[in-house]
């Protein structure tokens, strides 16, 4: 069986009020034609396949027809999970209608699918959290997983009162999740995994909207399913193996350059090739970015006129940077946005201010203690003595205590 895996498309997207949407309709072509060229039997989809909960009809209308042509009528099938960018009844909501095309939609943890014909399939076995497929006379077990947070599971963890704690009971409840699940594996099935999770360790950019706070909703890469053959996930826009793991577990990534933290990036997606009882053979294949976004430094407005004109004609998304030891006027602003319309935001770099900063900065990384003994050696020319740095401690005690007897 030969499987496609690709999430977080995030349609409807803005970068900096820009629309993205003609990118996405470029990658939906490339993401068919690959498909096609490929003859892929299954396509993973690991959620975020909107940006937001209410997306605007033309990113709808682009999701609908780009998975019924995926689909090719049927004989393909395409199983998507909810991320945490998705509205779960919304995504889903089509449902009926999809199954006709061998569309599966899942919304949350406790979502399922009833047995029966898919497009030009079979759905032979389903329930909370896994179907089993037959496809061309072979059977797959896919454990399903949309993004589970407390609301979606419809679980709530008590008695947990600090960041390590949410942490490993939320770790545990996933573990447990597809400890049970793992049972419906078999020997005779390709056994699969779709999830939308942040495991711990992975590397993230700007784009991706937290699902945790502070660190509470990671999962450790010790409780994914240890018996699934491969394991689709999404969340984490940069393309990655699961690190500090021995599992074939991945993250394929945004199909496009979503933030200033994504430049140089390439974008991908996964092709497996698999049969029961076997390892499988992951190709990551690169995807053609239309656009990409680049950050541009150059050192006076003269230089920025100049790689503005040079680069015209080229379609990529620019943050102009421009070293500068006067403000830049709105007539001069206006001048580059004319010359280049794409350019997301210009930002003067004023060297005085970079000064300023970089002193800033260091003033706010030093102890009230290491400041007094630079400021006493600047002004004596000498190091306080020992005596005298005590001294100043304890009236910087005694004061800190007069102000939380006065708060309370």
């Amino acid at each position: 069986m030969r499987i496609l895996h690709t999430s977080d498309w995030h349609l409807g997207k803005y970068l900096e009020d820009f629309s993205r949407i003609e990118e996405q309709e470029k990658f939906i072509d490339e993401l068919i034609d690959i498909a096609n060229d490929e003859k892929i039997d299954l396509v993973l989809i690991a959620g975020d396949i909107y940006d937001n909960s209410n997306p605007p009809a033309k990113a709808e209308t682009l999701f609908y027809r780009g998975i019924k042509r995926l689909s090719n009528n049927g004989d393909r099938i395409v199983l998507i999970i909810a991320g945490n960018h998705d509205n779960p009844d919304r995504l889903v909501s089509s449902r009926p209608l999809a199954r006709e095309h061998g569309v599966i939609l899942l919304g949350t943890p406790k979502s399922k699918v009833e047995p029966g014909e898919i497009g030009q399939h079979k759905i032979v076995d389903a329930a909370e959290g896994y179907v089993e497929l037959e496809i061309g006379g072979e059977r797959t077990i896919i454990l399903t997983l949309p993004y589970p947070s407390e609301q979606r599971l419809n679980e709530v963890f008590e008695g947990v009162v600090d960041e390590e704690g949410m942490q490993k009971t939320y770790s545990e409840r996933i573990s447990q999740i597809f400890a049970e699940l793992s049972n419906k594996y078999r020997d005779d099935t390709i056994n699969l995994c779709v999830s939308h999770l942040f495991v711990m360790g992975g590397e993230t950019t700007d784009s991706e909207r937290p699902i945790q706070i502070g660190g509470g909703l990671t999962v450790n890469a010790a409780s994914l399913p240890e018996k699934a053959q491969y394991i689709a996930l999404g969340h984490l826009h940069k393309t990655q193996k699961v690190r500090n793991s021995s599992l074939n577990a991945y993250y394929s990534g945004s199909p496009i350059q979503y933030s200033k933290s994504e430049v140089g990036q390439e974008k991908s997606i996964f092709i497996v090739d698999l049969k029961a009882g076997q390892d499988p053979k992951v190709k990551k294949i690169n995807l053609d970015i239309s656009k990409p976004v680049e950050v541009w430094k150059v050192n006076g407005i003269e230089e920025a006129y100049n790689k503005c004109i040079d680069n015209r004609e080229r379609e990529v998304w620019v943050y102009l940077e421009i070293k500068t030891d006067k403000l830049i006027t709105q007539a001069e602003i206006k001048q580059l946005k004319t010359i280049k319309p794409d350019i997301l935001t210009i930002t003067p770099i004023i060297e005085a201010f970079e000064e300023e900063k970089e002193e800033i900065d260091d003033f706010r990384e030093k102890s009230i203690l290491e400041l007094f003994k630079g400021h006493y050696l600047n002004e004596r020319k000498m190091e306080p003595s020992q005596e005298l740095m005590e001294m100043f401690a304890d009236i910087i005690t005694e004061e800190g205590d007069e102000i939380e007897a006065e708060d309370a």
